[in-house]
């Protein structure tokens, strides 16, 4: 059985000292200054993660390269991190050392959306199903894929008018937004703009609001 370890104890690890442990796991940045330099060290990194049967999250582009490690089995129990994260962490490196890279915690960071609401469980299946997400306990609503932030909902005890109130933007495939629309509609939601099939500006069922925008073919920018 794997044993979780704390963020203290990561951080103790030999090795690891350009990585930081935040609410999504222990992650670094790798500034590569190219692109082809950024694919050889995810190159080595996925030589690393195969040997110790034991993967990261990587994130290449163009000036750089993101990494992110947590142990599932451990994440089952409460805790996200393991000895298997800081060894692997060590490994990426002594990895990126060797290509002449050096990690940049600073770059490090990890977005949540948090809501403030009256009804909780009457806002959750909105976002859910307007973003694409799934429901994760009582209280989150979670990209399945990882790539985008999650959205927490933090209880209101009353009403507060023109404060915290949000809009969030979400660009979607032309062919997936009117399903979107139609489910978060289902889901409680509510038409606030229809300027379809340009964009849908929706609410939950406490007026805050996402514009589903397809991105239309041909464009070329705003």
């Amino acid at each position: 059985m794997v044993e979780s370890i704390t963020s203290q104890r990561f951080h103790e690890f030999p090795g690891v000292d350009g990585w930081r442990v935040i609410s999504t796991g222990a992650a670094t940045y790798f500034p590569t200054g190219s692109f082809a330099k950024g694919v050889e060290l995810v190159t080595r990194i996925g030589e690393l993660a195969d040997a110790a049967n034991h993967h990261p999250d990587v994130d290449l582009r163009y000036p750089g390269v993101q990494v992110r490690l947590q142990t599932h089995e451990v994440k089952e129990q409460g805790w996200m991190l393991s000895e298997r994260d800081a060894a692997l962490a060590a490994q990426i490196t002594d990895a990126a050392h060797a290509l002449g890279i050096e990690p940049d915690p600073s770059r490090v960071q990890a977005l949540q959306i948090a809501i403030d609401a009256l009804d909780i469980a009457k806002l959750r299946p909105f976002w859910a199903v307007v973003l694409g997400y799934e429901l994760v306990g009582d209280e989150d609503v979670t990209d399945p894929a990882a790539f985008g932030p999650n959205v927490w909902f933090q209880q209101m005890d009353a009403p507060r008018p023109q404060r915290n109130r949000i809009h969030v933007d979400l660009y979607v495939p032309a062919d997936v937004a009117p399903q979107r629309v139609e489910a978060a509609l289902a889901a409680g939601g509510s038409v606030v703009r229809d300027n379809g099939p340009n964009w849908w500006t929706l609410a939950d069922p406490e007026g805050n609001e996402v514009d589903v925008a397809p991105w239309p073919d041909g464009f070329s920018g705003w």
